[in-house]
């Protein structure tokens, strides 16, 4: 199976870095002029990770050095779940639905329904 890291595209930093490393392996001897511009010709239209890991699979180190790749969200906080929260509005519902019919006669008592949804989804929301 291959590494998934090797998918992830990269940057200028990177081949700048890569054409670095490609510089001091050619001063070393590993590598002649000829071969040192085709490679370094490869590095400055790879795409990704592979692609320049690939330009030195036969050179020892120093090899190009890559950073942990970052999130692009970041993980939301755990909160601990309480099974009743999902049960708060519904319940508001069956209770005005029993208030209209045994006490309150006005039909406005059922805009308490969505007051209570929207005020309890706030306050979950600032929360968490």
């Amino acid at each position: 199976m291959s590494d998934p890291s090797r998918d992830i595209r990269i940057g200028d930093t990177e081949r700048e870095q890569a054409l670095q490393v490609l510089g001091e392996h050619m001063s070393a001897g590993r590598l002649d002029v000829e071969e040192y511009g085709e490679r370094s010709a490869k590095i400055t239209t790879a795409k990704t990770r592979g692609e320049l890991m690939a330009l030195f699979y036969d050179l020892p180190d120093p090899r190009p050095q890559f950073a942990a790749p970052m999130a692009m969200f970041p993980e939301p906080a755990k909160v601990p779940a309480r099974k009743w929260e999902g049960a708060v509005v519904p319940l508001v519902g069956v209770a005005v639905v029993i208030l209209f019919f045994a006490v309150i006669k006005n039909p406005l008592i059922f805009l308490l329904i969505p007051a209570v949804a929207i005020v309890w989804g706030q306050w979950n929301g600032r929360r968490r």
